[in-house]
């Protein structure tokens, strides 16, 4: 199951929780549609409605205000920030609220094409995209082949099976089985960790890479994989959706912004998007978001940056 990790066109990311166990498995690769679901559960009560703010809106690029949307890819595999609710169709998550709130200030609305992860930033390029918007953890990498706007701080968080049967120690886990998706941060770090078994004189780990999350997160529920890295939003929700089946392990790490991902010529929209992320900060509705899914006393940021500063 492994898989490249990189190439110079293709991201990682680092994302959030998981959905995980039998209902992990249902998620399918394609979607369409957005916005959250009032009659899932996952969410709360569903987004808030949002009104368009005309200072925003003044900043969409003519052709945007013209067409009235934009065409978002989005990977529905990685609950909560983005994946099918009970309808088997329909994008939703943290993310894809936060986003069709922006675009609600922005006067437009946002239209959901599913995608394999690794495959969303090269289509934002590419321009079969208008924007991405799906779990991308900011880097350098990214920010050479598009403009990314920071909307929330996400770490690394490890996770296994409830009670720790094997024993994982992140620290030292050379000769473990660790589960990650790939062409995400996550396969770095694994990597470089098997590496540093390696120059010990200890046995590497074995990498288990998946092309979706709920993938990774069903082999630690199998008992397949000893353990798992993923977003910590992506953990702890493994955790809650598998009714104890799983347990996080130490606290999330190297935590940094995601971004939503924009062409780098599309310096208009890029602007728009960034200030319709400022207004709902601004007015509230991101908290109440970020409430509505158990995540408003974690990862907020107060102001929305294009290409902001990271660390490597």
């Amino acid at each position: 199951m492994a898989s490249p990790t990189s190439s110079p066109m293709t991201p990682f990311r680092a994302r959030g929780l998981l959905a995980a166990g039998a209902a992990a498995a249902t998620l399918a690769a394609t979607a369409c549609g957005g916005g959250a679901s009032e009659e899932d559960g996952a969410g709360g009560d569903g987004a808030p409605e949002v009104q368009a703010d005309e200072e925003v809106a003044a900043l969409v690029p003519d052709d945007v205000a013209e067409q009235g949307s934009v065409t978002v890819g989005v990977d529905a595999s990685y609950a909560p920030g983005e994946f099918l609710d009970a309808d088997g169709s329909t994008v939703i998550g943290f993310n894809v609220d936060l986003f069709d709130a922006v675009a609600a200030k922005m006067g437009i609305e946002a239209n959901w094409e599913a995608s394999t992860f690794g495959t969303i930033v090269e289509g934002v390029d590419s321009g079969k995209y208008d924007v991405g918007v799906s779990s991308f953890t900011i880097n350098a990498e990214r920010m050479e082949q598009v403009d990314m706007v920071s909307y929330y701080t996400v770490g690394t968080q490890w996770f296994t099976a409830a009670g720790n049967p094997e024993g994982v120690d992140p620290d030292d886990a050379c000769g473990m089985t660790v589960a990650v998706q790939a062409n995400t941060v996550q396969v770095e770090d694994i990597e470089a960790r098997s590496e540093a078994c390696e120059e010990a004189g200890d046995p590497a780990i074995q990498i288990d890479q998946y092309e979706r999350q709920d993938q990774a997160t069903q082999s630690i529920v199998s008992g397949k994989s000893d353990a798992g890295l993923a977003d910590m939003p992506v953990a702890v929700y493994a955790v809650e959706q598998t009714d104890g089946q799983l347990e996080t392990l130490g606290e999330q790490y190297e935590a940094a912004p995601y971004g939503a991902v924009v062409n780098k010529e599309n310096e208009e929209l890029t602007e728009a998007i960034r200030a319709g992320y400022q207004s709902i900060i601004d007015d509230g509705t991101y908290d109440e978001i970020l409430a509505e899914w158990d995540l408003a006393d974690q990862g907020t940021i107060e102001k929305a940056e294009i290409n902001p500063d990271v660390e490597e």
